[in-house]
């Protein structure tokens, strides 16, 4: 526990530091002005592009192809049916002086399906001024967006991760007082898909998981008719582990504005890592390359058995000096694996069990342990491999004593 909060205040000072160098800041920003995006703001949610938290905000957004956490729901739909866990995860992001977005998620497994609940609140305080700098009036600016996620992980066997199809049912509200400009509220809804496989692939070290991913979505689609456009956004990214600690990932994204006029904003590039310290404590930074406004991103995860907490923390342009703006917190907690982990320990020492009574000769009680296999697992291709072998060698042997007899 003292490892994790030294790696939090790490994240937290660190990022403070970074932010303090004034004359640095200034040449950041002069570098970055010519690559503005005029057609940027032009589209309805922004808090659609604003993280909750988690590791997707703390790798940068680069999280297409990795989406191995309950942030998955803002990534890639497709995630939810290769999450190991059932999962339920409070999120807290404190965006700019008195905004905040909060964040309410869940997310379960049955067998190769998956499904997920999220909650997403944004909170602007507003005062409307007139030309005199007189009050008009005050309220809240509000976005509230709700969605239902449904995955499933196709063509899964021993040898192969699968490829999961997924997809976000939104419905989105966005709430302006009437006090201050009346009409301006909006409700609508919107969709994701999302497309998600892992392989091997240049793996130097040995490890039960993949090493590499590719992931693609087409996130906020939406034919309904509104004021602006929603921001449709579609996304390929690809993730790779050179090392069974270090995760690298790249995401390009290019916004895509339908049904309307309106210019579309310019394509970026995300790119993230995670570096995993001990089994508890994993390190995450990205960069997000956008227009004029790139933000780098900080954070840590502590995974404890029953509850993990992940701390970002992003610097932008729209920020400086204030540790506590751009800053998230997420607490995810483990509600079990619905005995998946059991079953596939159970299919593991069946399998060695057989293994070693093919060794010693003893071909049928092999058989016998290998079909046992097949019955908790019927994608176990070696079982069945080594049930074809043994089965051959069963007639080969009977065919050897016939011809015995025969001489």
């Amino acid at each position: 526990m003292k490892r994790a909060l030294f790696f939090i205040l790490i994240t937290i000072l660190g990022s403070v530091l970074f932010a303090e160098y004034e004359d640095f800041y200034h040449s950041w920003s002069d570098f970055f002005y010519p690559s503005m995006d005029p057609n940027a703001g032009l589209t309805l949610f922004p808090s659609l592009f604003i993280p909750m938290g988690g590791k997707y905000e703390g790798m940068g957004t680069a999280f297409t192809a990795v989406a191995n956490d309950i942030s998955f729901i803002e990534s890639n739909p497709a995630a939810s049916a290769t999450l190991p866990n059932t999962e339920l995860a409070f999120l807290h992001h404190s965006w700019i002086m008195d905004s905040n977005i909060e964040g309410i998620v869940y997310s379960t497994r049955i067998d190769d399906m998956g499904l997920a609940f999220s909650g997403k609140f944004l909170y602007v305080p507003f005062t409307e001024k007139d030309e005199w700098g007189r009050t008009g009036g005050t309220g809240y600016y509000l976005e509230t967006i709700g969605t239902a996620n449904i995955s499933y992980n196709l063509f899964k066997n021993y040898y192969f991760h699968g490829l999961s199809v997924g997809a976000n049912l939104k419905l989105a509200y966005m709430g302006i007082p009437d006090n201050i400009y009346a009409g301006q509220s909006v409700l609508t809804g919107m969709l994701d898909v999302g497309l998600l496989t892992r392989f091997n692939f240049l793996k130097f070290y040995n490890a039960n998981e993949n090493n590499f991913s590719i992931g693609a979505t087409f996130k906020n689609f939406s034919p309904i008719p509104l004021i602006d456009p929603v921001p449709t956004l579609f996304t390929a990214g690809l993730a790779y582990s050179p090392l069974r600690p270090l995760t690298l990932s790249v995401d390009f994204n290019l916004p895509i504005n339908l049904f309307t006029n309106v210019p579309s904003e310019q394509w970026y590039f995300a790119a993230g890592m995670s570096l995993a310290f001990t089994r508890e404590i994993i390190l995450l930074s990205g960069v997000k390359l956008k227009g004029g406004n790139p933000i780098f991103a900080l954070g840590t995860s502590i995974e404890l058995p029953d509850v993990q907490f992940t701390v970002n923390y992003s610097l932008d342009l729209t920020n400086t000096l204030n540790p506590l703006d751009k800053f998230s917190i997420t607490a995810r907690f483990n509600l079990g694996d619905q005995g998946r982990s059991g079953k596939t320990g159970s299919t593991d020492d069946l399998y060695i069990k057989g293994v070693t009574s093919f060794a010693e000769g003893k071909i049928e009680e092999a058989i016998k342990y290998w079909e046992q296999v097949l019955e908790l697992d019927p994608t176990y291709t070696p079982a069945s491999d080594y049930i074809d072998i043994a089965r051959n060698k069963l007639i080969l042997e009977k065919e050897l004593l016939d011809r015995q007899k025969f001489d």
